[in-house]
């Protein structure tokens, strides 16, 4: 490669053919041209005439140095010129590309994208072999190896397949894997595409790069580093979290979204760093009703695992209501109960108060009963109801109980109570013994100072060992509980208060009501029973919920707390929807580190430069332009056309070329050329097509969102749709698609008679067309009825609940787009073809915004209020309207029936 400048050619040795220009002059200039021919009549007077015009004897200067211009632009642009070139390789081996495809990659991924293309390009300009090394795994059982020698056409395709994984790199194992390819390869030109940050064993890495050969590190700017959100904690009523940038530098602002399960937005939150922090800590205070809804807290405009934060039950401020009467006048507070169930659940609960009647006006995860309290028979009555409903009921013995037991216990009780360290007996006060594996309180240490000093005893009984949660050091029971009916009644055989026992004042109380209180509604505080908790949906590389790869694997509760986020174990929620735990990447990540100077001999650049760009095709076609324009001159000058038509068709060539040119990179709107060549491919796959608006950016949009939803239709189902089309109605046969997406927007023109004619054949023939109103409030707006105000459309109905379009494929219950709450209108039943497909859908939700993906597969569009949950969604309502369109009511009688099921 010769460079000049901020010029290349990739093929230099093509200018020497520069050499022969002035011999070419030379021969075209003592080269006359061809003669004119001119016909006269056969009159003998005529033969003396002399014509007005001769013929030059050498050609004219300005077409010599056209068609010298003509060779001048063929031999450059056979030399393969570049401009801003992607530097060659120095040594004489192979490209060898080191790619950490972290979490902390995705965020400028793109970049990364950029200069894999780049150099790839260039490996195939000097017929380079390749070498791929990805430093995260993919699976489980993967291990960090080399690949084998590959042609750049081949490594561009695994690395296209390439997306960064949601857990940190392995650098050691990738080091190992550089260590057995440096026995086989030498003098290999080494880039490393580093994500920014230190690892462990990264300088044992880097110091196996060089072995291999020369080596270019390329990183992001401080600005592009990747954000790391940290673990979130309870403090009161407020939610504490933790944001971290990689490196200080200017003051910069973020903005956080925050979510619920479903999806749907429950706030926004910016968060400042000064110019010299690294971490910020903040607080939301958000109303109970929206705290509890919360689950999801992310960095917007920053996609990576580490921004994305998962929550669950544990961060919820469960209410819980305590059992007193309507006015509450107690003279001796530190002896009361109530004091001291109220100070232990305060930090993580909202406590209210007040009698039974008046706390079962509102939900409630838990209620607390202690001794003191009185019960009537109704108020008994309910709370056991309350219970059988689903409740957690908390009790406290003492002496009303021991009196007088109840139904409300567990298990049977003794009459009476047991004391130690009286005055009457050599007994001293109890501690408590070491929790089993299995009770909610396993693994929590007990202080020595924590002890008891009366009980009421439960009668022994063959399941008193299976309802023991706790016991005293003599085996007696000290804590049982038994379910009942979709409820847990639990029942503390000791007082609240210091009275009976000091583990009132301990902090062990605290934690045993804490997982107490969680396992209200049957949600169990992580690490509390031995559970296994499937995966239910984890995050990519890119802060994204999906569905679990088959190798995902189980985790114990026990491993939540030291859960080592990897393959078998990625960010996400794990467990049924009763017990459901958040597994999040800060747990393994415990802080940021930006990379750290190199070992000599590895050179640090930039991910952004100026982009490479090929003059080739330019100058090629300038050259076919000119040599086209000399043919033209040619024959004007040996009279073989009209001089006017000769003008005229030259400068309509001239201005043709340019603009062609200016529209060749744009194919994604181009219709076919052949109408027939098309039809053809229609009927050889599915293709669903798309009706041209005339406005090209909602034109885009159709194309894109059709092709984002028949890749979720090829992932997804057996229907692998070609490449959607756009058609015109008032021309285009529709005969050849199944399904056409008629998007309505402003200012769209009605189709003509003929168009109107088309349509109505397409819908009697069992076509279906779906409608897509894409003006906000669109129902409101008049668009739809002009533009279907010459159509026969069927009469509608919105959407039963009962609709084959509800369970063609998924179980749905609302149809989702980038917005949602507008219905969706189907034919009524007597309306229906004859396999009972509505012909028509309208809606109002911007389907096709929502599914629009652009050429790496990403989504085009934010999508609101819900975020990626109502992006799925919306995938889905595309499923299920595409297999509706394609199988007919074939679900309506058989499928999700639950005596079928």
């Amino acid at each position: 490669m010769l460079t000049l400048g901020a010029f290349a050619f990739a093929a230099p040795w093509v200018l020497a053919a520069a050499a022969g220009l002035p011999i070419l002059w030379w021969l075209l200039r003592v080269t006359p041209p061809a003669p004119k021919l001119v016909r006269f009549p056969a009159i003998r007077l005529l033969l003396r005439l002399r014509e007005k015009e001769d013929t030059p004897a050498r050609t004219p200067w300005w077409l010599l140095l056209l068609r010298i211009l003509v060779v001048l632009l063929l031999i450059v642009g056979l030399a393969h010129p570049l401009m801003n070139p992607q530097k060659g390789f120095e040594q004489d081996g192979p490209l060898v590309i080191a790619i950490d495809n972290s979490w902390s990659a995705a965020p400028n991924w793109q970049a990364r994208r950029n200069r894999v293309a780049e150099l790839l390009d260039s490996a195939a300009r000097q017929d380079r072999k390749v070498i791929l090394v990805a430093t995260a795994r993919r699976m489980p059982d993967e291990t960090v190896r080399a690949s084998n020698l590959m042609r750049p056409a081949d490594a561009r395709a695994v690395f296209q397949a390439m997306s960064p994984q949601p857990w940190p790199a392995d650098h050691a194992a990738a080091a190992r894997a550089l260590e057995e390819l440096a026995k086989r390869v030498r003098n290999a030109n080494v880039v490393w595409l580093t994500d920014g940050l230190m690892h462990p064993d990264t300088e044992a890495f880097a110091a196996a790069l060089t072995k291999i050969g020369r080596v270019e590190a390329l990183s992001d700017g401080a600005s592009d580093l990747p954000l790391l959100l940290h673990p979130a904690r309870l403090v009161g009523t407020r939610i504490v979290l933790a944001l971290e940038r990689a490196a200080a530098g200017r003051p910069a602002g973020y903005d956080l979204s925050l979510t619920d399960d479903n999806g749907r937005g429950i706030g926004r939150r910016t968060v400042t760093f000064e110019a010299r922090e690294t971490k910020v800590e903040f607080a939301l205070s958000l109303p109970s009703e929206l705290r509890n809804r919360l689950a999801r807290v992310s960095v917007e405009r920053h996609r990576s695992a580490g921004a994305t934060l998962l929550l669950d039950e544990r961060l919820r401020r469960r209410p819980v209501g305590l059992i007193a009467p309507a006015r509450l006048n107690d003279s001796q507070p530190l002896m009361s109960d109530l004091y001291y169930i109220e100070r232990a659940l305060s930090p993580f609960s909202e406590i209210r108060k007040g009698p039974v009647s008046q706390l079962l006006q509102r939900p409630l995860s838990v209620i607390v009963l202690h001794d003191r309290a009185t019960l009537t028979r109704q108020a008994r009555t309910r709370l056991a109801g309350w219970i059988e409903a689903g409740g957690l009921l908390v009790r406290f013995a003492g002496p009303a109980l021991a009196r007088n037991p109840d139904t409300l216990v567990p298990v049977r009780l003794r009459g009476g109570n047991r004391s130690f360290g009286g005055a009457m007996t050599w007994a001293q006060p109890l501690g408590l013994s070491p929790f089993d594996a299995e009770s909610p309180f396993a693994g929590l240490a007990i202080p020595g100072d924590a002890t008891v000093k009366r009980q009421v005893l439960a009668e022994p009984g063959i399941d008193l060992e299976r309802k023991t949660w706790a016991r005293l050091r003599d085996g007696t029971p000290l804590v049982t509980a038994e379910p009942r009916g979709k409820g847990l009644l639990v029942l503390f055989h000791t007082m609240a208060n210091p009275g009976w026992s000091s583990l009132p004042l301990s902090g062990l109380f605290v934690e045993m009501l804490r997982r107490t209180v969680a396992l209200g509604r049957g949600v169990a505080e992580a690490g509390t029973h031995r559970a296994t908790l499937a995966p239910f949906r984890v995050l990519d590389g890119f802060g994204r919920l999906g569905e679990p790869q088959e190798w995902v694997r189980p985790l114990e509760t026990a491993q939540l707390h030291r859960a080592v986020v990897g393959p078998a174990h990625p960010p996400g929620l794990y467990g049924a929807p009763s017990n459901r735990r958040s597994l999040n990447l800060s747990s393994a990540v415990r802080g940021l580190e930006p990379l750290a100077a190199l070992p000599a001999g590895i050179t640090r650049l930039a991910y952004e430069k100026a982009r490479e760009i090929d003059l080739r095709p330019w100058l090629l076609v300038a050259a076919l332009a000119l040599f086209l324009l000399d043919l033209a001159i040619a024959f004007l000058m040996r009279g073989l056309v009209p001089r006017r038509a000769a003008a005229a068709a030259a400068a309509l060539f001239l201005l043709a070329v340019p603009a062609g040119a200016l529209l060749a990179p744009q194919p994604a709107l181009a219709q076919a050329a052949d109408p027939e060549e098309e039809a053809i491919r229609a009927t050889r796959e599915i293709v669903f097509a798309y009706v041209r608006t005339g406005d090209r950016e909602a034109d885009l949009v159709s194309r894109r969102g059709l092709i984002g939803l028949g890749n979720i239709l090829a992932s997804r189902t057996s229907v692998e749709p070609g490449p959607p089309h756009a058609v015109d109605v008032n021309v285009d046969t529709l005969a050849f698609y199944p399904l056409l997406y008629w998007p309505v927007t402003t200012g769209q023109a009605a189709p003509g008679r003929k168009g109107n004619a088309r349509v109505h054949t397409f819908l009697v023939n069992g076509g279906m067309i779906v409608f897509d109103i894409r003006i906000r409030n669109g129902f409101q707006s008049d668009a739809l009825s002009k533009l279907v105000a010459g159509l026969k459309i069927p009469a509608l109905q919105r959407t039963p609940p009962d609709h084959v379009l509800t369970r063609s494929y998924y179980l749905l219950q609302r149809f989702p787009g980038r917005r949602t709450g507008a219905p969706v209108w189907v034919a009524q039943r007597d309306q229906t073809a004859k396999d009972g497909v509505s012909p028509v859908i309208v809606g109002a939700n911007d389907w096709a915004t929502a599914w629009a993906v652009d050429r790496a597969g990403r989504p085009m569009f934010p999508v609101h209020p819900g975020g990626e949950y109502q992006r799925e969604l919306a995938y889905r309502v595309g499923v299920n309207i595409v297999m509706h369109a394609l199988t007919g009511n074939y679900k309506s009688d058989q499928v999700h029936i639950p005596t079928i099921l």
